[in-house]
């Protein structure tokens, strides 16, 4: 999930620590419960710095190690560590407890989106992606800043939070019936279908649908369980020209390949200069795929520039690859 709305989940989860009768008992666990639970909701996206470095690194590292099981372990003991000793008379179990559940619930919830992360690590560096929430919802975010306005006017933040988690599994389980319709209609539209990826939006009825056979990609959207194919590409495989294999090397590239499962290419010769570009199939936003890999070769197949992330228009990308073509 995104940033808001994970601080307004350690916020909830602070308020529901009050139903546990031992951190209701303490001002000291109250209070450092509360802090804990709002810092451990949002450590685990402590690698999004990694974004400062470059897009590549990010790409290639965001959710992995530090949503994985042994940092869900971890992140609740490096919290005490620094808020244990402002708390001496807090119930360490208990601040422990509900450090922990904040953590494990933020890796939890992080799995119901398209994205997902290694929540298997070590096990497996699998990609857990339920795609049943989008990033930010604005239905959850809105329930939970509801049950934060109704504690701050007075009312029980425990049982206030407890009747709101359950209406939203209740509304997690609507989404995921409302995703089970819509595979059902694509099934219907491509019944040959060998792969098919449903990535939710922000607006509760539309999806948006990326799918293939053996010898094409399609590129739709749902909306009110209607499913509309909007393009269509024939799926040529990726050949092992020295070019390509000289830009597969390229950082970018390569993250970008280790992250995205359905995608299209294309190779463009210039004057002193070639571009290789990977186009993401599952993001199609008003007729144009804005996440791509782009990496430029000189005569000689060494790398001039490259980049790999969201670009919403030719110009844009040309400036950050720094290269205006012949």
């Amino acid at each position: 999930m995104d940033t808001g709305t994970h601080v307004v989940m350690g916020i909830a989860l602070g308020g529901l620590a009050t139903l546990d009768p031992v951190v209701a008992s303490s001002h000291a666990t109250t209070t450092s419960v509360l802090i804990a639970t709002i810092a451990g909701s949002q450590i685990p996206d402590i690698d999004t710095v990694l974004k400062l470095k470059n897009n590549a690194i990010y790409i290639r590292n965001h959710r992995g190690v530090t949503h994985s099981i042994p940092a869900v372990i971890l992140w609740p003991l490096v919290l005490l560590a620094v808020i244990y000793p402002f708390f001496p008379a807090a119930n360490l179990l208990h601040l422990w407890a509900w450090t922990f559940a904040a953590v494990f619930i933020h890796v939890f919830v992080d799995i119901f989106n398209a994205y997902g992360t290694q929540a298997l690590r070590p096990f497996s560096s699998k990609w857990v992606a339920l795609g049943v929430i989008n990033t930010f919802d604005p239905i959850i975010f809105g329930i939970h800043t509801l049950g934060i306005i109704i504690w701050v006017l007075g009312a029980n933040p425990g049982y206030t939070f407890l009747i709101m988690y359950a209406v939203i599994i209740g509304y997690y389980i609507l989404r995921f019936r409302a995703k089970h319709r819509v595979m059902a209609e694509i099934r219907k539209k491509i019944p040959d279908a060998t792969e098919i990826i449903i990535a939710p939006t922000m607006r509760f009825h539309q999806w948006r649908i990326a799918a293939m056979n053996k010898k094409q990609f399609f590129v739709g959207k749902a909306v009110d369980n209607e499913v509309e194919i909007l393009d269509y590409f024939n799926r040529i495989p990726v050949p092992n020209t020295p070019i390509i294999e000289a830009a597969k090397k390229d950082k970018n590239l390569s993250a970008f390949l280790s992250f995205s499962p359905v995608y299209r290419w294309e190779v463009d010769e210039f004057i002193d200069f070639y571009e290789v570009r990977f186009i993401d199939l599952r993001y199609r936003s008003n007729g144009h795929y804005p996440f791509v890999a782009v990496v430029q070769l000189d005569c000689d197949l060494k790398p001039i520039s490259s980049y790999t992330g969201w670009v919403f228009s030719e110009k844009k990308l040309r400036k950050k690859l720094s290269i205006i073509p012949s």
